[in-house]
């Protein structure tokens, strides 16, 4: 039974650090538009809380960010002030012609 215990207690913190790490990622609905791409510009990649149970990496427009063969492609996130146009990396699915 002593042997439960340190194990037990290294499972409570892994549980409760991985939820401190779930509560440090921004949330896009909290920052404008501006301050999001701001944010992304600045650090190249960022990833945002974007609504009650997702989030996402979203990327600058002209980098390499992304890992072949995704590429930055547009999207929208909720933002303080309205949806916020975005990149963030994905496969572009091209279908090439036998």
């Amino acid at each position: 039974m002593s042997t439960r215990v340190p194990i037990l207690l290294t499972a409570m913190s892994v549980v409760l650090a991985a939820t401190g790490l779930a509560e440090a990622r921004p949330d896009s609905r909290s920052m404008s538009c501006a301050e999001i791409r701001a944010a992304i510009q600045s650090h190249r990649a960022v990833v945002l809380t974007t609504g009650p149970n997702t989030y996402d990496r979203y990327v600058r427009q002209f980098g390499n960010e992304c890992d072949w063969p995704e590429v930055p492609m547009s999207a929208y996130i909720p933002s303080r002030d309205g949806d916020c146009p975005v990149y963030r990396c994905q496969d572009p699915g091209l279908d090439f012609p036998d």
